[in-house]
């Protein structure tokens, strides 16, 4: 997990990561379009099957889309 080191939520209010219910997402997913490792961290998240938090610039809901559309095809 080398690719941590890189990333930019390391440098990043870690709460912005893991709103509460309802909480907004925007400022982590701006964080994210600008990370060099986005792809690396989303790879981890959807192989771990993370529940929680922004990983690659998204929510767990729409990993669990994006993992479903990659078994489709």
């Amino acid at each position: 997990m080398s690719w941590r080191n890189d990333a930019l939520c390391a440098q990043t209010d870690p709460e912005a990561f893991f709103p509460g219910k309802g909480g907004s997402t925007q400022e982590a997913k701006r964080v994210c379009a600008d990370c060099s490792v986005r792809k690396q961290c989303l790879d981890w998240a959807v192989e771990h099957d993370e529940r929680f938090g922004i990983w690659g610039g998204m929510s767990e809901r729409e990993r669990r889309r994006y993992k479903k559309s990659l078994r489709k095809g």
